[in-house]
């Protein structure tokens, strides 16, 4: 064949797609610098996320309110978060990754600010549930953005990455908890200094994502095309060694459909486990961390011995979550997901019939390790279910779920472990596992190493 036929053949192929082009990247430098830009912003995440449950016991202490209003302050946070996940999601498929990522920021840190100046239950109520709005569109955005900027290949071992960063936000609140909240600092309580501190640091993580580039998929997806080919070939110019690619057509603009796509095949099945997941997850995950130091006030142990226990068992959380780095794209993620929500729901009885506070700590610290097996699982599993153009939209209702699932947990599980003990509580938990694996692994799709455009 000529030279000149194998030119006019090249040239009638079509040319590799954004996503194709993507995913044949090696990991190179900007991979690294959004990786970790978003770990710090997750880090300032689950700082708050975990702030009014870890000091819930000298908020009532110090303000004087009833079991009622901690029951309200605990969960308005988790109210917000619903409102903010569907509100942002949608947001992100119409403005963008990165606009949607730039307010949602400055919500979280201006009235997380107003909230360290609370006079009375009322106003704090109230602050939580508006920081909850950009809390609550945090891991949706995250999830969904490095899923489409990180190759098929790794994508699971560095979303595991951002989420270790982030984790270590847990025992740092906890320990910063046992040592400011029962005392003042320059005459401010000390529960106030640790609202100033996560809205000073929300504020900071939004001057370093100024420099995040938009999301190539999203452009391509929206039509933009000239402005995907140049960020794509800015990335495609960092490596050193390109492998061959597939030629795929490129997507065309926005496809019609939006959430309803949601409750049409092919996407009524995962859409259907996803949803579920997503409530039962909730409880799962966040009912230790929101009900483990009144689980200790139960048990009779003290505020300052409570906050005490509780920091040593959040140590798990980050070392779960860099437990998960290696095995995230190792193993088929629906049954990594089973296998770690399982063992969860065991590290979580031992802890409600531990006795001792040695037995506490270590059933606490398996509970925490394990779940964010789960929980990076998951934020990885959930980011890979839809198409480009809803993803944010599809992965923020689908939070919503889980934000409204975790704002009902202390009305629903505060009752049970006053009146029947923790034994009870992390029973009721285990079977929520139950109905969370099957869910998982009968209706779940394999997702481990397939290009997310899929």
């Amino acid at each position: 064949m000529s030279q000149q036929s194998l030119l006019t053949r090249a040239q009638q192929q079509p040319a590799p797609s954004v996503g194709a082009r993507l995913d044949r990247l090696p990991i190179v430098r900007t991979h690294r610098t959004l990786t970790a830009a978003v770990g710090v912003g997750l880090f300032f995440d689950f700082f708050d996320s975990n702030l009014s449950g870890t000091i819930g016991k000298v908020l009532q202490a110090d303000f004087g309110f009833s079991a009622n209003s901690l029951k309200l302050v605990l969960a308005s946070a988790f109210v917000g978060q619903f409102v903010g996940s569907i509100v942002f999601g949608r947001l992100a498929d119409r403005l963008g990754r990165r606009s949607a990522f730039m307010v949602n920021l400055a919500v979280y840190s201006l009235f997380t600010l107003a909230g360290a100046f609370s006079p009375n239950a009322g106003w704090l109520i109230a602050t939580r549930f508006l920081a909850g709005l950009g809390i609550g569109a945090e891991t949706a955005l995250s999830d969904c953005y490095l899923a489409e900027m990180l190759p098929a290949s790794r994508r699971g071992r560095f979303v595991a990455w951002a989420y270790t960063v982030g984790f270590l936000a847990v025992p740092a609140v906890g320990f910063a908890a046992l040592w400011l909240a029962p005392r003042q600092l320059f005459g401010v309580d000390g529960w106030r200094v640790l609202f100033v501190l996560g809205s000073l640091g929300a504020a900071a993580v939004w001057v370093l994502r100024r420099r995040l580039i938009e999301s190539p998929r999203w452009l391509a997806a929206r039509g933009r095309h000239a402005e995907a080919e140049q960020l794509v070939a800015a990335l495609e110019a960092q490596a050193t060694v390109l492998p061959p690619v597939a030629a795929a057509a490129e997507s065309t603009v926005e496809r019609e459909g939006g959430l309803r796509l949601l409750l049409r095949p092919p996407y009524l099945r995962r859409t259907a486990m996803i949803w579920l997941f997503c409530v039962l997850s909730a409880v799962v995950y966040y009912g230790f961390g929101t009900l483990a130091p009144q689980v200790l006030a139960v048990k009779g142990f003290s505020i300052v011995k409570g906050l005490g226990y509780t920091a040593l068992s959040f140590c798990g959380y980050p070392v779960g979550s860099l437990l998960s780095v290696p095995l995230m794209d190792r193993f088929e993620r629906k049954r990594l997901l089973a296998t770690s929500a399982i063992l969860t729901a065991l590290a979580g009885l031992g802890f409600g019939y531990a006795g001792s506070g040695t037995a506490l700590v270590l059933c606490g610290f398996a509970y925490t390790l394990l779940s964010n097996v789960f929980a990076n699982t998951s934020h990885v599993y959930l980011s890979e279910q839809y198409p480009t153009h809803v993803r944010t939209s599809a992965a923020g209702a689908a939070y919503s779920l889980s934000r409204l699932s975790a704002a009902a947990l202390p009305f629903v599980l505060l009752p049970v472990l006053t009146h029947h003990g923790a034994g009870w509580l992390f029973g009721a938990v285990a079977g929520c596992v139950g109905v969370l694996v099957l869910d998982v692994l009968i209706l779940g799709h394999r997702t481990t190493g397939r290009p997310v455009d899929d």
